[in-house]
């Protein structure tokens, strides 16, 4: 197991648990989908980079870009550390983990 399967799946985890806190906290229900739906993403993209499917990467790549992005913004607009701030910068961390594993490639 690599390092890109390794965070497709910590940072899918971390998206579902956060969906489902910021449900439970703001009964928000974007907050939830998006967080089960981008998780399992995740989740699924690394699953197939098990199965030796290499564009498992580039969809864990992509959902996790996407969700820095979002989460940046979020991180602009509030200026608050939880969620966004923790999310933004695990997500930099992660995405930069998968893009040096697609560079190796």
């Amino acid at each position: 197991m690599n390092l890109g399967i390794i965070a497709a799946l910590a940072y899918g985890i971390l998206a579902i648990v956060g969906g489902i806190i910021g449900y439970v906290q703001a009964r928000s229900q974007v907050s939830l989908i998006s967080g089960i739906v981008s998780g399992l993403l995740l989740i699924l993209a690394a699953y197939f980079q098990l199965q030796g499917q290499s564009w498992g990467l580039i969809l864990a790549a992509v959902v996790t870009g996407v969700l820095v992005v979002v989460f940046a913004g979020r991180l602009a607009k509030t200026r608050k550390l939880m969620p966004a701030g923790l999310m933004t910068g695990l997500g930099v961390l992660a995405l930069v983990v998968m893009v040096h594993q697609l560079l190796v490639l």
